[in-house]
């Protein structure tokens, strides 16, 4: 009589990990990430804003000096002190003069003022001016080019500051911009070589670096 043997049951196996639905769930996320990357990054632009977003256009100068300059031409004009009176008062009491008659511009103060007086000799487009009513110690000089120094026009009426521009360069060509534009419209009409011995009436602006010695950058300048 035979005798059956048993078979041995099946080892069990490990549980496999679901590959398939872990991969399925990690792309799902993945699109889902995506999808608020760029909702989230995507700006909605109303009909007709897209000027508005665009950025400030690049600093043009000539357009700047063109359209500044009268409204700088008339500003100094009103504010402008007589030579003689202005001298006076920076004399008795600088620090009441330029609080009541000057604009502070990176640690210094520029004034305007007027004057009438005879133009004497020149040197590099820079002449002595003689006016009457001045203190014998202080020498007014007015700049006529062709070479124009100074952001006397850009810093005499506290109008522009350094935040309204991009950067230093732009600052510095908003002063530029307007002194080219005031060549054109005040001394490119007057002959430099013939002012001497000649009686002007002058507006402008200059910085108080030595209270004896004023260079003026005029925004008039009549002969007569």
């Amino acid at each position: 009589m035979s005798t059956a043997t048993a078979a041995a049951p099946p080892a069990p196996q490990r549980a496999r990990a679901p590959k398939k639905h872990l991969g399925r769930w990690i792309a799902a996320a993945l699109t889902v990430i995506g999808l608020l990357v760029v909702v989230l990054g995507t700006k909605v632009v109303p009909e007709g804003a897209e000027e508005q977003i665009a950025g400030p256009e690049a600093f043009d100068k000539a357009t700047f000096g063109a359209e500044q300059f009268p409204t700088v031409q008339q500003e100094i004009t009103d504010r402008a002190v007589p030579a003689p009176e202005l001298a006076e008062a920076i004399a008795a009491d600088p620090e009441a003069a330029a609080e009541e008659h000057g604009v502070e511009s990176a640690g210094q103060t520029v004034y305007s003022t007027t004057f009438t007086g005879t133009v004497g000799e020149g040197s590099g487009g820079i002449y002595d001016v003689t006016i009457d009513g001045m203190p014998e110690n202080v020498t007014v000089r007015i700049q006529t080019g062709p070479a124009i120094n100074g952001t006397e026009l850009r810093d005499a009426t506290g109008n522009y500051d350094f935040g309204q521009f991009t950067n230093q360069i732009e600052y510095q060509d908003a002063g530029a911009a307007l002194n080219e534009e005031m060549k054109k419209q005040v001394l490119d009409p007057i002959d430099p070589a013939e002012l001497s011995g000649e009686t002007v009436t002058v507006t402008g602006a200059f910085t108080a670096i030595n209270p004896e010695g004023w260079l003026v950058t005029p925004v008039s300048v009549e002969v007569s």
